[in-house]
C-alpha cells in the first residue's frame, strides 16, 4: 500500500498536478436559540443539542416538520455569533424513503434571514448564495452553503410531507489562530470592543484577506489596510496578508490602478512600508521591488509642478465622503504625501538612492501644495491631513473629528480618525467615542463590527438578533448607501476592526521602531482608564505590558520582552 501512494504521488508529480491543501479547519455549532416558528413542531429544542454529525438508525430525540397542503413547516435559529461557512443537517427515517426539499436563508440579522429576494430591500445572493434550495437524504447527511451568517430560517418546501431531523448544525470555517495580542483595562466595554474588532478581521482571513465574508468576498487592498494593523496587533505574521498583497499586484499590470481606484494603489504601498516595519522580513520587500518601483515612478507624475495631486481612475477615500470632491482631493493629497513619504523609507531599504531622493523632493513639494487644502467639513479628509502633517493635529482635533463626537464617523477611516485624535493628544476623547460609536453596534446584538454604522439610525432600531417588533425600526433593511443599501450591507467588515489596532498602539503603548520590531518605544496613555495590560506579537516573541496609575496619578509600568528586543520606555 505504501508503494502505491509513493507512485500515485509521483505521478502528480510527473503530470504537474497542483496538490492544494486547505489552510482552515471546521467547526460544527449548534444553534443556541429557536428565534421562530410558523407551527407547533415537535421536538423542535432537540435541535439545541450538541450533536456528531452522524446519522442513525436509534435515534430517540427528533425535531419533526410537518406540511400539509396550506400549511408549510418553518424555522429561525440562532447560532449565537457570526460565521463564515455552512450549514449541516443530519436526517433520520422520514416515512418516506424520497428525499425532501428545504430552503434555507441566512442572515446576519435576524431579519435578512426571514426576507425574500424582492428587488427593493437590499437582499441578494452576491458574492456567496444565501437563499437556496436542497434536497435532504433520508437517514443520512447534507451540507451546503457558503457565506456569512449568524441566523437561519429553514423551510419545508414539500406539501404534505414530514422530514424528520437529527441536527441543524452551522459549519464554521477559519484558520485555526492564536491571538497572540491581547488587551484588557478596567472597562469591560473597551475590552469586547478589542475582541470583537480581533474577530471580525479572524473571519476576513480565509484562503485570502476579504473584505467581507457575505458581500465583497473580494480582495481590496485600500480596505486591507486596517485590517492588516489588526491581524499585526493580534496574530501577528500570517501568510493571508503577503499572499492578498502579491495576488492584487500580480492582477494589476502598471500602470492600472489596483482595484481600479487609484488610492488604493497607494493604499498598497503603505501596507508594504507597515508590513515590513512590524514583520522585518527583507526578502519578501525585496520581491516587491519591481513593481514597488514602477508604481512610484507613475505617481511621480501624477502631481503638477506645484505638487498637487492629478490622480485618475476612481477618486475615493471612503463611501460616506464619496460625494464630497473638494474633501476627496484633501484626502487623496494627504495619501500622497504618505505614499512618497513610505517610498523614501522603502526606497533607501532597498538601495534606491536615487528614486529615494526624487521621492523625497515629491513628498515636500506635495506637503507645501496640500497646506491650502480644506477638508470640507469631513472628519475622514481632515484626519488624513492631520497623519500627512497638512495640518496641525490639535487644529484637527478641535475643529473637525471631536465636533459632534461620534457623530460623522464611518467604520473604514474611522481608524485614520482616532490616529488623528492621539497626535492631538486626545486620548481620553478617543477612548468616549470608541466606547459610543462601536460599543453601539454590541448594543444592537452585533457580535462583528458592520461595513458602515451612523449614529444616526440608532433613535428606535431594534436588535439584529430578534424579529422586528411593531413600531422598531430594522436597522438592517431600512438604512445603508452606495452598494450596501438595506439588507446588501455587510455586518462583518474587516475595514472596521481599527479599535482594535488603535487600542494596542496607543492605549497598551506598542510603537515599532526598527523593523521587525528590533526596537520598540512604550508609551502607555490610559485616557480615563485606571489600568491596561496586553500582549503585543513580534517576530521574536511577545511583550508582555501592564500600565497601572497610582493614587498619585503616576502610571507604573511592568514589561517583560525577548532579549532581542530593544524597549524604549517613555
Amino acid at each position: 500500500m505504501k508503494y502505491y501512494f509513493t507512485l500515485v504521488s509521483l505521478f502528480c508529480v510527473v503530470v504537474g498536478w497542483a496538490q492544494q491543501r486547505d489552510s482552515r479547519i471546521r467547526e460544527y455549532l449548534p444553534p443556541v436559540k429557536i428565534l421562530w416558528q410558523s407551527c407547533d413542531i415537535p421536538g423542535i429544542n432537540n435541535l439545541l443539542q450538541q450533536g456528531n454529525g452522524q446519522s442513525e438508525l436509534a435515534i430517540g430525540d427528533l425535531c419533526i416538520l410537518k406540511s400539509t397542503e396550506k400549511e408549510q413547516a418553518s424555522v429561525l435559529l440562532d447560532f449565537g455569533r457570526e460565521i463564515q461557512g455552512g450549514i449541516q443537517f443530519v436526517t433520520g427515517m422520514s416515512p418516506s424513503h424520497q428525499p425532501v426539499a428545504v430552503r434555507v436563508r441566512f442572515g446576519e440579522s435576524a431579519s435578512e434571514a426571514m426576507c425574500d429576494i424582492d428587488g427593493h430591500n437590499g437582499a441578494s445572493n452576491d458574492h456567496a448564495m444565501r437563499d437556496f434550495t436542497l434536497q435532504l437524504p433520508w437517514l443520512g447527511v447534507a451540507e451546503a452553503g457558503n457565506s456569512g451568517f449568524r441566523f437561519a430560517r429553514i423551510d419545508l418546501l414539500d406539501k404534505s410531507a414530514e422530514l424528520h431531523l437529527k441536527e441543524i448544525r452551522a459549519i464554521s470555517i477559519y484558520r485555526d489562530l492564536e491571538y497572540k495580542g491581547s488587551f484588557s483595562c478596567n472597562d469591560e466595554r473597551l475590552n469586547e470592543i478589542w475582541k470583537t474588532g480581533a474577530y471580525t478581521v479572524h473571519l476576513n482571513m480565509q484562503e485570502y484577506l476579504w473584505d467581507g465574508i457575505k458581500r465583497d468576498r473580494l480582495v481590496w487592498v485600500g480596505d486591507l489596510h486596517p485590517e492588516v494593523m489588526t491581524v499585526s496587533s493580534v496574530f501577528g505574521y500570517n501568510e493571508v496578508v503577503p499572499k492578498s498583497l502579491d495576488l492584487i499586484r500580480d492582477i494589476t499590470p502598471l500602470p492600472q490602478w489596483m482595484n481600479g481606484i487609484s488610492s488604493y494603489s497607494l493604499w498598497w504601498l503603505l501596507i508594504q512600508r507597515d508590513w515590513y516595519k512590524y514583520q522585518g522580513d527583507f526578502n519578501y520587500l525585496k520581491a516587491q521591488q519591481k513593481y514597488l518601483t514602477g508604481l512610484l515612478e507613475l505617481l511621480l507624475t501624477k502631481i503638477n509642478e506645484k505638487g498637487v495631486e492629478q490622480l485618475d481612475g476612481f477618486r475615493f477615500l471612503d463611501w460616506p465622503s464619496s460625494e464630497n470632491a473638494e474633501a476627496v482631493h484633501a484626502g487623496l493629497q494627504s495619501l500622497m504625501v504618505q505614499a512618497f513619504d513610505a517610498g523614501v523609507e522603502l526606497c533607501s531599504i532597498l538601495d534606491e538612492e536615487a528614486l529615494a531622493a526624487r521621492c523625497k523632493s515629491a513628498a515636500q513639494l506635495s506637503r507645501k501644495a496640500g497646506q491650502y487644502l480644506n477638508p470640507a467639513g469631513t472628519k475622514q479628509a481632515a484626519a488624513l491631513m492631520a497623519i500627512s502633517g497638512l495640518m496641525v493635529p490639535g487644529k484637527v482635533n478641535d475643529m473637525y473629528i471631536s465636533v459632534g463626537g461620534a457623530k460623522g464617523f464611518s467604520t473604514f477611516y474611522g481608524y485614520y480618525m482616532l490616529r488623528a485624535m492621539a497626535l492631538a493628544g486626545n486620548y481620553k476623547g478617543a477612548l468616549d467615542i470608541i466606547r459610543t460609536y462601536w460599543g453601539a453596534m454590541l448594543d444592537l446584538g452585533a457580535t462583528t463590527f458592520w461595513e458602515d454604522f451612523d449614529m444616526d439610525w440608532l433613535p428606535d432600531a431594534a436588535r439584529i438578533d430578534s424579529l422586528v417588533p411593531v413600531g422598531k425600526k430594522d436597522i438592517h433593511r431600512d438604512y445603508g448607501k452606495f452598494c450596501y443599501q438595506g439588507y446588501r450591507h455587510s455586518f462583518c467588515h474587516g475595514w472596521a476592526s481599527g479599535p482594535t489596532a488603535w487600542l494596542s498602539e496607543f492605549i497598551l503603548g506598542v510603537h515599532v521602531v526598527e523593523p521587525g520590531c528590533r526596537v520598540v518605544r512604550i508609551i502607555p496613555e490610559l485616557g480615563d482608564l485606571q489600568w491596561v495590560e496586553g500582549t503585543f506579537p513580534t517576530p521574536h516573541g511577545v511583550i508582555k505590558i501592564r500600565h497601572e496609575r497610582d493614587a498619585n496619578g503616576k502610571v507604573k509600568s511592568s514589561i517583560d520582552a525577548p532579549e532581542e528586543i530593544v524597549i524604549i520606555k517613555e
